[in-house]
């Protein structure tokens, strides 16, 4: 059908000409869309603000031959006001985006979209902790994509554990005759938080101890960017400490 709806949440956004954007959307049924967004950065534009990066909105759309166009937009998740109001939200939010619309293509699965939005929706609420908030996605989006770590078995020859060794490269916890020379070793609490994380056990996670939180932040951030093979540039200005919790 030339034209279709759909709901989605804005990725990114590029401005095209004097008043026209180019939307890059993760939908619930399309996968990532790309779609220009006509006349949208005029005052009198009806849907402009709702085409904002880590809104959700119900679109309609015009199939193009490159880039779709955007007909009408509705929203459902007015996220971005409050996500940017707060320094540690807006930077975690970045980070999924952009890993969202790296890990995306046109056959995305409907629980990468809700994914996406649900983390985005606790993010403006202040339901956990950001950073939290970010790690547990970013590990739950990769294990969608095919690139769970493995967090019990050894990850190159699948001797049962427990291991102690988390090396990001070789795909998570490793026995000690497949883990590299020098390789650091992970505490147990650590490892339960990684668990934790994967699955949403948000009681445990938001017991976690502050030291605790980081050294889990610091493989998931290692082990991302492997997979994805170049870095998360939004990453870099993520910070590991709690300096916002849960309201």
């Amino acid at each position: 059908m030339p034209t279709y709806r759909d709901e989605v949440v804005i990725l990114r956004t590029h401005k095209l000409g004097e008043a026209d954007r180019i939307v890059t959307m993760l939908s619930r049924r399309h996968g990532k869309v790309r779609a220009v967004a006509k006349g949208v950065r005029r005052t009198s534009s009806k849907f402009g603000s709702r085409l904002e990066p880590f809104m959700v909105a119900d679109v309609q759309l015009y199939q193009g031959r490159s880039l779709d166009i955007v007909q009408q937009a509705e929203s459902l998740g007015s996220y971005g006001t409050d996500i940017a109001a707060h320094y540690d939200r807006f930077t975690s939010a970045n980070a999924m985006v952009e890993t969202a619309d790296r890990l995306s293509d046109s056959e995305a699965t409907p629980e990468q979209y809700l994914l996406l939005v649900g983390g985005l929706r606790a993010l403006s609420r202040g339901e956990h902790v950001p950073r939290s908030i970010l790690d547990s996605y970013l590990l739950r989006v990769m294990s969608l994509s095919g690139w769970a770590p493995s967090l019990d078995d050894c990850a190159r020859c699948a001797a049962p554990g427990p291991h102690s060794t988390f090396v990001a490269q070789l795909g998570g916890l490793v026995c000690v005759n497949d883990a590299p020379a020098g390789s650091p070793r992970i505490a147990e609490r650590t490892l339960e938080l990684l668990r934790a994380l994967i699955r949403g056990d948000w009681e445990f996670i938001d017991a976690a101890s502050p030291a605790e939180s980081a050294a889990a932040a610091g493989l998931v951030g290692a082990y991302a960017q492997w997979h994805l093979e170049r870095g998360i540039r939004s990453l870099s200005h993520v910070s590991d400490i709690r300096g916002e919790g849960a309201r």
